[in-house]
């Protein structure tokens, strides 16, 4: 499904779930995707599920010692034990405990249900029942914190989910990648300006933007403001969902202002104007505008789970499950620098029972993404991975059908999403970063 917009959505992550492994627009109940089949049976116990007995053949006795690759026990703390990647070094340990003890005591951001609740949405995106929509910023930012941002944003992915939904006949699934997503991951640990050498900027939650020594030094009470920031939103978020803000009567009058004297922007008035006939029928008929179905949403947070402390801190265990839950968003990701399979990040997710997701690129070897898949979800479970592919227009239709067939032959069950804001970006003459809207649409 193309989708039209402009190149002001530019500074948006945009993620679209594509239901056919080989970027197919067509619709079958066929499952094309899923092999009838497994050739492989994955029988290793998810961390997050309670342990089961296993049975040991006679001929094959038990080891005496631990083997080097034997998985270490999950604890909400065996991270430490692995090499963690991209964590920012503070130069007050004190202070970070300080900080991090605070935040245990907070009460959680996400709850235990809603995570499971999610899960199950896009269980049928895996198979086909509906489409996965996840956007928002690159990276939230404490100075552009106000309620029309978020509002915005909500609304813009809103519409989005409306003319999908009215277009492709299926229900759409609404992960914002906001309420948390403030870390970012570097490249180098410095970065070097005129001879000066300082800390990499790592997100409003580690240290500033500015290039300064006292802005880039890491500041553990940026946790604090992250967390009220991310509460904050997602209370907003909540009450849009809810209160009436989203009723479906309300989303197609929204006006698109950049799409104004537009091809784009007639095309979508047409389309607004098809949905509102649609909805004239549906309340002649009696489904009519005070239904909880035409009057609230349902919307979900989703951020990178890459501050490790910070998100050990928010993991709580779910009192009606016994399964441990990183409370600080209904879904986690771990990303392109942090997808070690012996590393630290994948340590942690490995044993969370949330939705996760897995952000892969060109570099990604197919086997290792088989691998990287049966550490998080050995039980195959439908709707606790997504595969984000970010690999650019160039080598989407290349190196992502690899990575489809392995994890067919694998047996697994994922959510194969598209993000592709990054992997296209190019620099404007101005020296601004942005996407050519023919490559996100490809």
């Amino acid at each position: 499904m193309a989708l039209s917009s402009n190149t002001s959505l530019s500074a948006k992550s945009i993620l679209l779930q594509q239901n056919q492994p080989l970027l197919s627009s067509s619709k079958s109940n066929s499952l094309p995707f899923l092999p009838k089949k497994p050739t492989k049976r994955i029988s290793a116990v998810h961390a997050a599920e309670p342990a089961k007995n296993q049975v040991v053949s006679p001929a094959k006795p038990k080891p005496t010692a631990v083997a080097a690759t034997t998985p270490l026990k999950w604890s909400i703390d065996s991270w430490r034990l692995k090499k963690a990647l991209q964590l920012p070094e503070y130069p007050d340990q004190n202070e970070l405990e300080s900080v991090l003890k605070t935040i245990d005591s907070f009460p959680p951001i996400v709850f235990a249900g809603e995570a499971r609740h999610l899960e199950e949405r896009i269980a049928e995106a895996a198979m086909g029942k509906a489409f996965l929509l996840q956007g928002g910023d690159c990276a939230e930012s404490f100075k552009e914190f106000n309620a029309v941002n978020i509002r915005d944003t909500f609304r813009i992915l809103l519409q989005m989910s409306v003319v999908m939904m009215f277009g492709g006949q299926m229900p759409i699934v609404k992960v914002g990648r906001m309420a948390g997503q403030f870390a970012k991951p570097r490249s180098d640990n410095m970065e070097e300006k005129d001879g000066v050498k300082l800390p990499s900027y790592r997100g409003d939650n580690v240290n500033g933007d500015a290039f300064d020594s006292k802005s880039r030094t890491p500041d553990p009470q940026r946790l604090i403001r992250a967390y009220c920031q991310s509460a904050a939103t997602l209370n907003l978020l909540r009450a849009f969902a809810t209160g009436g803000y989203a009723a479906m009567q309300r989303v197609t009058q929204w006006n698109l202002d950049f799409t104004e004297h537009s091809e784009q922007g007639d095309r979508y008035r047409e389309l607004a104007h098809r949905v509102d006939e649609a909805l004239g029928f549906m309340s002649a008929a009696g489904l009519t505008a005070d239904h909880p179905i035409m009057s609230t949403t349902e919307f979900w947070t989703s951020h990178e789970c890459l501050h490790l402390p910070y998100e050990q801190s928010l993991t709580r265990e779910d009192s009606t499950s016994g399964r441990y839950y990183g409370c600080s968003a209904h879904m986690l990701w771990v990303g392109e620098r942090t997808r070690q399979l012996d590393g630290a990040h994948v340590e942690f997710l490995r044993g969370v029972a949330n939705p996760l997701g897995i952000k892969v690129s060109d570099k990604m070897d197919p086997n290792d993404l088989v691998k990287l898949i049966e550490i998080l979800n050995p039980q195959n479970k439908a709707g606790r991975i997504t595969v984000i592919v970010r690999m650019g227009a160039e080598n989407m239709r290349v190196k992502l059908p690899h990575l489809i067939r392995a994890v067919r032959r694998s047996g697994q069950i994922v959510t194969w999403v598209s993000d592709p804001m990054h992997g296209n970006t190019i620099k404007a003459p101005c020296g601004l970063k942005t996407r050519p809207f023919d490559a996100i649409r490809v």
